[in-house]
């Protein structure tokens, strides 16, 4: 069972770094007409809908969000380690030209948003794809990298990081587990 090495995020950290993603993708991308959230599930739609409603409160337009499943797309579902579910695959926000920000709680080593950059063009061919994370640890398989980070912790491959959402968790903390 994994023990709490570290707290590093409290809930009024966690605030603070989607608000600063909110100002960065806002200043990336001119056009916010265009935008759309795209949440990673399972954490990635409560934090891309969080990431909305500050644009909105900066800027007055609220970008659409939308959650994505990839479980179809990963690439150890042939190994057994997932069960996809079915009829979990729609997502109803426009996809065709928009510009894409997929948001996930950790990017590690990229495999995670690798099937979702696959599950998205199932629905169209995005203008751009951008990627937000709440937590970047390093530790990359694939060649992906994040243009929106709230906090970079270097961790080893032995660490866990648990990121914890009000929405699911009835809190909001980022912890590193050992």
């Amino acid at each position: 069972m994994p023990k709490l090495k570290a707290k590093i995020m409290t809930s009024e950290m966690v605030a603070r770094a989607l608000r600063r993603m909110a100002h960065e993708i806002i200043e990336k991308n001119k056009n916010l007409n265009d935008l759309v959230l795209i949440g990673i599930k399972r954490k990635g739609p409560p934090l891309a809908h969080r990431v909305a409603g500050y644009i909105e409160q900066i800027e007055g337009i609220k970008p659409p969000t939308g959650a994505l499943d990839i479980t179809w797309h990963r690439d150890d579902l042939k190994e057994g380690k997932c069960e996809p579910v079915e009829g979990e695959r729609v997502i109803d926000v426009p996809i065709e030209g928009s510009s894409i920000v997929l948001v996930d709680d950790v990017l590690y080593t990229g495999r995670t948003v690798r099937a979702a950059m696959d599950a998205l063009m199932d629905y169209g061919r995005p203008k751009v794809i951008q990627l937000a994370v709440l937590i970047d640890r390093g530790h990359r398989e694939i060649p992906i990298k994040a243009d929106f980070v709230g906090k970079n912790v270097p961790t080893s491959r032995n660490e866990i990081i648990s990121v914890k959402i009000s929405e699911i968790n009835g809190v909001d903390e980022v912890q590193i587990m050992e």
